[in-house]
Formats: structure tokens, C-alpha cells, sequence
């Protein structure tokens, strides 16, 4: 699969969700929260298409080279249900809490059902490493510990500085944000780490 059929696809999905968006404003009848949620997964998706769009040449030959092997084929089978699913899981998600929940257990069950989606993908990542050649897992391997210790250093000053009263954060949405900076990071470090090793 190449990166411009990732774009495509990323496309495709946030049409559907602006379909949702204008289905659930016109038709449903769904509550601005909702429409704006789904209003933002599109935008969401397309500034990753974007993202795809603005990807250096050589970048998409070598994603497209690495995603026409075997392990990269297998990867790409569970990471775009894993994406669609951790959408869908959001939503349902959010929308249940905001109904109200009175069960503490059920509350945090229906919370963190957006992270099995994510763990499926991070199981398919570690299959992904185990399986590529040596020269790709070390690219990969360095890609995510520096990924790893940047975000780590920015949420341990971003907790020093909230300590000191000099910014005041919501400690949720800064947890929320880890992962997705984690990645991006990653992403980065890994583009510029193929660029020097190959």
C-alpha cells in the first residue's frame, strides 16, 4: 500500500465522519457536542491527509518500499481497522460518559475503551520490528527511544513548571496528549534517522 492511498483513505474517512456530523445536525438531531466531535475527527483525518500530501518524495518511496514487504503488509492489515476502530471507540466512548454512568467500574471500563484499539496497534508495531531487517529495526528501535525520552523530558518540565505555579495545566489532557506527541515525535526522529542511515 503506498502513502498516497493512506491519504486517500484518511480522505475517505473524514468524509464519513463529516457525513456524521451533518447526518447527526440535520437529520438526528445529536447535541452540538456530538456533531462537534465528529466535525473535529474529519478535520483531524484530513490534516493527516495533509500530512501524507507534504511528505518529502524520497519519504514516500522509502514508506512505500518498507509497507510493499511482507511484515508491512502484515502491519498495514491490523493498523487501519486498529485507526477505525480507536475512532469509533472515542466516540462511544465520550458519548456514554456524557450520559452518565453511576458504576465506578463500568465508568472506567467505558473510559479506557479506546486504548484497546491502540494496544492492538502497538502489538502489531512490536510484530513489525521483530520482523523487518536489522538496518530498519535499529531506524525504528532509535526512532522510538527518542521519541520516548523528549516526550518523557517535556511532561517532567511541563510537571515542574505546574509545580512552580508557573502554568497551570489540566493534568487530563495533558495525559491525553502523551501518546499522540509520543508518536508524532517518533514519526520525525524516524524520517530523519532513514535520512542519515540510508
Amino acid at each position: 500500500m503506498t502513502l498516497r492511498r493512506f491519504m486517500w483513505i484518511f480522505v475517505a474517512i473524514a468524509v464519513g465522519a463529516f457525513a456524521l456530523a451533518l447526518l447527526g445536525r440535520f437529520v438526528l438531531a445529536w447535541p452540538d457536542r456530538m456533531v462537534g466531535m465528529w466535525t473535529g475527527i474529519g478535520i483531524g483525518y484530513l490534516l493527516g491527509a495533509l500530512l501524507f500530501l507534504l511528505t518529502p518524495r524520497w519519504w514516500r518511496q522509502h514508506c512505500d518500499e518498507m509497507y510493499a514487504q511482507p511484515a508491512g503488509r502484515r502491519y498495514l492489515r491490523v493498523l487501519w481497522p486498529a485507526l477505525v476502530g480507536y475512532s469509533l471507540a472515542l466516540f462511544a466512548s465520550i458519548w456514554l460518559l456524557k450520559q452518565g454512568i453511576a458504576s465506578v467500574p463500568l465508568r472506567a471500563l467505558v473510559a479506557v475503551l479506546p486504548v484497546l484499539p491502540l494496544a492492538l496497534m502497538m502489538g502489531a508495531g512490536l510484530r513489525y520490528l521483530r520482523e523487518i531487517d536489522e538496518l530498519q529495526r535499529r531506524i525504528e528501535t532509535e526512532a522510538i527511544g527518542i521519541g520516548s525520552l523528549l516526550v518523557s523530558l517535556l511532561y517532567f518540565a511541563g510537571g515542574l513548571l505546574q509545580k512552580a505555579k508557573v502554568v497551570d495545566l489540566d493534568a487530563a489532557m495533558a495525559m491525553i496528549w502523551v501518546f499522540p506527541l509520543l508518536c508524532a515525535v517518533y514519526g520525525i526522529a524516524k524520517m530523519v534517522l532513514t535520512r542519515r542511515y540510508l
